[in-house]
């Protein structure tokens, strides 16, 4: 797929693994809408970059078709969608003092990591659809879905993260096969542990983060935002990868805890 002179919609955009793939995109000739919560950094990265901020609640149908139209309303077509909003949670099933785990978090995963992840899915590539095909094969756009190594190795507590997640991965395979009816691909990114800001800065927290990707076989570092990016630039670019879960960890193998 080539992205120069196109428009893209990127959930999650104002920060972390969604920012660096609105610099890149930007960086290739796409005019990208970055669909975020975070209204004073998306504002930010859309004028940095010469995209557009849309205030978005990816569980929210009307507030990612308003996401969608501001791509399609840039006049470039819209071939790309990646959807990088989502939050973590960490609760076991049954707790201390048999405490079961709360109904209303699990909801809240699942409704924003997953309905919202097939909420931009579906509505972002019903107007690739009404495009013109870009290309001979009849390419019309690519969705890049974020899951995690969590779908495949759930740790302790990763109850409602990963039943998420997994759901990511399970519907990629037939989202792709529904979706090339229309000429849209689909392929989902599993990271692992990535470093991003939400680990906070200064001593403490390098070493909570050294402890963490201490398991990671090669390179025994964290993973970076920008070579996600880099993964999912390749994928949207590759024009024969399709319905594929690709993993982006170091190697890393989740134990129990």
């Amino acid at each position: 797929m080539e992205l120069n002179g196109v428009s893209a919609v990127v959930s999650g955009g104002a920060s972390g693994l969604g920012e660096a793939v609105v610099r890149d995109l930007a960086a290739k000739g796409a005019k990208v809408v970055i669909a975020d919560l975070n209204e004073a950094k998306g504002k930010a990265l859309a004028d940095e970059v010469g995209g557009v901020f849309v205030q978005t609640d990816v569980t929210d149908e009307g507030q990612v078709q308003a996401a969608v139209q501001a791509a399609v309303d840039t006049g470039a077509p819209l071939r790309v969608v990646v959807n990088s909003a989502g939050i973590g949670w960490a609760t076991r099933t049954v707790g201390k003092g048999n405490v079961p785990h709360p109904l209303d978090s699990f909801e809240k995963v699942v409704q924003i990591n997953l309905i919202g992840t097939f909420n931009l899915m579906r509505l972002g590539a019903a107007a690739m659809g009404a495009t013109e095909p870009a290309d001979a094969d009849g390419a019309r756009g690519v969705v890049i879905n974020t899951a995690s190594v969590a779908a495949l190795e759930g740790q302790t507590g990763q109850l409602a993260y990963s039943a998420s997640k997994g759901a990511i991965v399970a519907m990629t395979l037939p989202a792709a096969r529904d979706l090339s009816a229309i000429g849209v691909r689909v392929n989902t990114i599993c990271p692992g542990i990535i470093d991003t800001p939400i680990y906070g800065e200064g001593e403490a927290a390098e070493a909570f983060k050294a402890k963490l990707y201490a398991p990671v076989p090669f390179p025994k570092r964290m993973g970076k935002a920008s070579e996600f990016s880099h993964l999912a630039i390749a994928l949207i670019e590759n024009d024969y990868m399709n319905g594929e879960t690709v993993r982006f960890d170091g190697g890393i193998r989740f134990q129990p805890k």
